[in-house]
């Protein structure tokens, strides 16, 4: 749960920011412009020192959605036990957040599978190549528009035997 003094902090420091309130949990979303200058306050002067984790949401299909990827940040003060949620919105062509792994370099992980799921851009980020996928690989599989049996790309990569290993 978020302190009523974090949200008016916020308010006096970045002025109106979207935010809402669901069952105690506070969420705040922002553009990537922002996403930098508030994450970093958040950090730095709430003690928000805790990136709990970073998702991706493909909103292809969705009836009222405006925007195609959400990036959902969790962050915690490990002090105060206090949460937030950060989501950023982004589209095609070119879906790209600044990368957070200035502030937490548990974000190098967490943002490198959000490029290799979901196709998600990190600007700035010291390693970015796949994580899960092998390089090769040139989808991105948790997109609502990646087909549920794959688009034969398994042909393409070399068999490993158990002698190999």
């Amino acid at each position: 749960m978020t302190t009523p003094a974090t949200l008016e902090a916020l308010k006096s420091q970045f002025g109106e920011l979207a935010t809402s309130e669901f069952r105690g949990d506070t969420r705040l979303v922002l553009s990537a412009a922002q996403l930098p200058d508030v994450m970093g306050w958040l950090k730095n002067n709430r003690r928000f020192d805790l990136l709990v984790d970073v998702t991706c949401v493909d909103y292809l299909n969705f009836r009222d959605a405006t925007d195609r990827y959400g990036l959902v940040y969790l962050l915690a003060n490990t002090i105060t036990a206090e949460r937030i949620t950060v989501r950023v919105y982004v589209n095609d062509p070119n879906p790209t957040v600044p990368s957070m792994t200035m502030y937490w370099q548990g974000a190098n992980w967490l943002e490198r599978e959000c490029y290799d799921m979901f196709g998600v851009e990190f600007a700035g980020h010291p390693d970015h190549r796949r994580i899960l996928m092998p390089e090769e690989f040139t989808a991105f599989p948790l997109r609502k528009d990646y087909p549920m049996q794959g688009r034969g790309e398994r042909h393409n990569f070399p068999v490993l035997e158990r002698s190999d290993a």
